[in-house]
């Protein structure tokens, strides 16, 4: 009798704590922000589509100290993007980009929807603008197509296209070293941008002071042309030397 009665507590609490497992799971994200104060706008991300399978590559900025880092995604995107019910969390691999100066979800998806990012930071939940995903009706277009000139050394000056695939709100650009290591990380809405010269930045998420680029040695150059919506419309990735 004392062995069944074990096994039936056992089960019971087994049963508890997949309860409130799956409570976790499926509230919604109107229900996490009742939780605790929350900043609209406060995670920078953006999605675009992988140039080889499709899968939706939903980038955010991780800032130092952020926790509980979560990916909702509404049905599809004929709902109301504002309204945080519409919103369920989705269990996704979460990977480093830039060796985790940035992170990526990755998702397959066979229909387009609205996205939301979320970290908890200073006892607040942290939460990105809506990014509506666009991998059918506009998969990213990925090319090297930028123009580099080294008029002055270590301060190489890069150009593309503007407004290439349309929709365009912003551009991002990245410097890394040859290690994949962010050097600097900058926002313009001209579609130029000179290392080290933020006179045009207009958003920066560049931590550290950047290093001076060597002569003689290899780094990359990566641009995400993101619209409105924070669809990621082109990306442009080229290697150089710098001079």
């Amino acid at each position: 009798m004392k062995k069944i009665n074990y096994i039936i507590i056992c089960v019971l609490v087994l049963l508890s704590c997949s309860t409130d497992n799956d409570d976790e799971v499926l509230q919604t994200l109107a229900t996490y922000t009742q939780t605790q104060d929350f900043e609209m706008g406060a995670v920078i991300a953006c999605a675009a589509s992988d140039k080889e399978t499709g899968e939706i590559l939903a980038f955010y900025y991780p800032e130092a100290g952020a926790t509980n880092i979560r990916f909702y995604e509404t049905n599809s995107t004929e709902v109301d993007e504002s309204d945080f019910s519409n919103y369920t969390p989705k269990v996704l691999n979460n990977e480093p980009v830039f060796n985790g100066h940035l992170g990526r979800f990755i998702q397959e998806a066979s229909n387009e929807k609205w996205i939301i990012i979320t970290f908890e930071l200073d006892d607040e939940i942290k939460i990105s603008n809506p990014i509506r995903t666009r991998q059918i009706s506009k998969p990213t277009v990925w090319n090297d197509n930028v123009t580099i000139n080294q008029p002055q050394s270590g301060m190489p000056h890069f150009m593309w296209e503007d407004n290439p695939e349309g929709d365009n709100a912003i551009y991002f650009q990245v410097v890394t070293d040859e290690n994949n290591n962010l050097l600097s990380g900058t926002y313009t809405y001209e579609n130029q941008f000179q290392y080290y010269n933020i006179n045009n930045v207009v958003l920066n998420v560049t931590t550290q002071v950047p290093p001076d680029l060597l002569v003689n040695e290899n780094y990359f150059f990566t641009l995400m042309d993101v619209s409105l919506d924070n669809w990621v419309n082109w990306v442009i990735q080229k290697s150089f030397v710098a001079e």
